[in-house]
């Protein structure tokens, strides 16, 4: 498991770290979650995504697949065994109202929802949980902070 540094931060510097977390948070997702993930460019957030999904492809005996950001489609989907995961990256939206078609808070017990760039989402009800990802030590480590989890 990644090592937590100060204030419940956990140190994401090198890509296996990040594996490790990813493929430890899909132990607390049951289906229904929405999770935002908020960071600058290139600071993980889309690599904790693919190991995440991977994750689950291989906890679902399913062939491991690529998985790209959305940035250009808004949109990808992926079925694992019971489990859908729609993978959402907002970068390119500039308009919150454009964000209203997008049907992110499905109501769904087999759905999992992970959201890049989910700041344009203002005046939600739902519950989400947060991962925050940093870069720290002058851009040299990374690291993410967790809300939301029960």
């Amino acid at each position: 498991m990644p090592i937590a540094i100060k204030n419940s931060k956990i140190d994401i510097s090198s890509e296996e770290t990040t594996k490790v977390l990813a493929e430890s948070f899909q132990n607390f997702l049951q289906g229904g979650e929405i999770i935002f993930l908020y960071g600058e460019m290139g600071v993980g957030k889309t690599t904790f995504i693919k190991y995440l999904i991977n994750q689950f492809q291989k906890s679902s005996s399913l062939p491991i697949s690529e998985v790209a950001s959305p940035t250009f489609n808004l949109l990808n989907e992926y079925e694992v065994g019971s489990k859908k995961i729609k993978h959402y990256d907002l970068f390119r939206i500039k308009n919150k109202v454009d964000t209203n078609d997008l049907n992110i808070f499905e109501k769904d017990n087999n759905l999992i929802t992970l959201v890049e760039w989910p700041q344009l989402i203002e005046d939600y009800q739902e519950k989400v949980i947060e991962l925050r990802f940093n870069y720290e030590n002058e851009l040299n480590n990374r690291s993410v902070e967790i809300t939301g989890i029960d």
